[in-house]
């Protein structure tokens, strides 16, 4: 892995993030067990060691090299969009949660899946705006 470093492929490493942060959320909040749930826990462990080691090393090659200023522009863009979609969000689930239409484990899937959703649609606008040269 020789390759230049580029913020796209950060900014598409927080969806490997989020999507651990459910797999976590769903180790710690879940109420059955089953035989093969140490083998998946297992896996993401593992997976979450190894991902970490490579970032690691990806992350001091990014701070050696230039920056990009005008993809750093636009990703500061797409977090104020992505800023105001998550309060919308959370707002909803707030509601939801204060007029008793979901439970607390409930919202917490709710919250975590929609930092999972929030992670992606980030990734789409940031290669929008990133390949028009916004």
């Amino acid at each position: 892995m020789n390759a230049k470093v580029t913020l796209k492929e950060t900014v598409a490493t927080k969806m490997i993030y989020a999507a651990l942060l459910v797999c976590y959320y769903w180790m710690w909040a879940r109420r059955d067990w089953h035989d093969y749930y140490m083998t998946i826990q297992s896996a993401v462990v593992i997976f979450t060691a190894v991902f970490f080691a490579i970032r690691a090393n990806r992350i001091y090659k990014y701070s050696k090299e230039e920056t990009d200023e005008l993809a750093i522009q636009n990703l500061w863009r797409t977090d104020a969009i992505g800023l105001k979609i998550m309060i919308a969000a959370v707002v909803i689930i707030a509601f939801a949660c204060a007029v008793a239409f979901i439970d607390g484990s409930t919202a917490g899937y709710a919250l975590v899946g929609m930092i999972l959703v929030l992670s992606v649609i980030r990734f789409i606008i940031f290669c929008v705006m990133d390949s028009k040269g916004v």
